[in-house]
């Protein structure tokens, strides 16, 4: 006969879900982590995560009536192989699970719809869908639900997916068993650690996320740490690198200009273009001023002259977020005609933060 976790698990693989497992909830053995952490002002930009802290410790408090919650991975294609010479081409990189609809919305509407089927199969237990979302601490639960382990990276492994899927829940008042708890599999392997440009994987299994690439291009709001910027390279939203150098994960050899997207024509995109190329994608987390601030930088980080007029018409965007970026990259670059456009700009300039920039780019001059 068909246990509850095995009907859960098969109603899931329909829809898609690569895992799925169950745990019974209770109280997460991690106060004494997450108060140093939130300590050590690792939230950063993040001011949603000290909130609700006792909450994230034990969803019971809540979710009172949960006794139980169901963990789901969704796959998504791994990252393509990275341009060539972005350089001479001026391309960018975007993180592979940007691509199409945002999976906030495609993949909750999944949950939703296992939800359904398992309320009639179960007709008298309640289901509530999660996606990135409330005070669940997703990795952690996932791996007390078996779907894998947590690497040095702090992303769920798994030997036959990798970690190339994104997690959600639905939390239940159904009585469900705990799955095994999954072994480590990481071993003695760093590459991730290695692969990272800017040490925010400082510690195994922990992050400074303040360092981390997918931080600082999509949640943190004002100007980058000028001495980051050149370790972006071409990353303009996100990153792949620590999973991309992950031996579970596969590689994906097909290429997809919608993640190598020209970086001089992002260069000049209004709020209505923004929102007619990136529209309904989890690029629009960054909003315009914000990808536009890593393409400028991207830009810099080429050091090539072509990036230059791009760069000059950025000096006139409304956001001066962006502006600040345009003069950094442009002094990055150098030459006559960067020169002359952030000599010109200084002149007309009335944000302090900008003038800061263009001075420093003009070597404080």
């Amino acid at each position: 006969m068909e246990t509850r976790e095995e009907t859960i698990a098969a109603a899931a693989r329909a829809l898609g879900f690569a895992r799925a497992g169950c745990t019974r909830l209770g109280p997460l053995p991690h106060a004494s982590f997450m108060a140093a952490w939130l300590r050590e002002g690792r939230a950063g930009d993040m001011g949603y995560l000290p909130k609700r802290a006792a909450e994230r410790l034990d969803a019971r408090r809540a979710f009172p009536w949960a006794r139980a919650l169901i963990s789901l991975a969704f796959p998504y294609r791994p990252p393509p192989p990275a341009a060539g010479d972005w350089r001479r081409t001026l391309v960018g990189r975007i993180a592979a699970y940007a691509r199409g609809a945002d999976y906030h919305d495609r993949v909750l509407a999944l949950c939703d719809r296992l939800a359904a089927e398992l309320a009639a199969r179960f007709p008298r237990a309640r289901f509530l869908s999660y996606v990135d979302t409330g005070p669940i601490v997703e990795r952690e639960w996932a791996m007390r639900a078996g779907l894998g382990w947590i690497g040095k990276n702090t992303l769920v492994l798994d030997r036959g997916a990798g970690s190339y899927f994104f997690l959600a829940e639905l939390v239940t008042d159904l009585e469900l068993d705990d799955a095994p708890l999954p072994a480590d599999h990481c071993g003695t392997c760093t590459r991730c650690m290695a692969a990272c440009p800017t040490g925010a994987l400082d510690v195994a299994y922990a992050m400074d996320p303040r360092r981390c690439l997918s931080y600082l291009t999509i949640e943190h709001r004002g100007p980058l740490p000028v001495e980051l910027r050149p370790r972006l390279e071409n990353w303009i939203f996100g990153c792949d690198l620590c999973q991309t150098a992950c031996p579970w994960n596969a590689d994906e050899t097909v290429p997809d200009e919608w993640l190598s997207p020209p970086l001089p024509a992002l260069m000049t995109m209004d709020e209505e273009e923004f929102r007619a190329r990136f529209g309904g994608s989890a690029v629009t987390r960054a909003k315009r001023r914000g990808l536009l601030r890593n393409v400028a930088v991207a830009l810099g980080n080429s050091g090539n002259p072509e990036a230059v007029p791009a760069l000059v018409g950025a000096l006139v965007d409304p956001e001066p977020l962006v502006r600040g970026h345009a003069a950094w990259a442009l002094g990055r670059l150098g030459g006559t005609g960067a020169r002359h456009a952030l000599e010109r700009a200084r002149r007309d300039e009335r944000d302090a933060n900008v003038v800061g920039e263009i001075e420093a780019a003009c070597g404080g001059s």
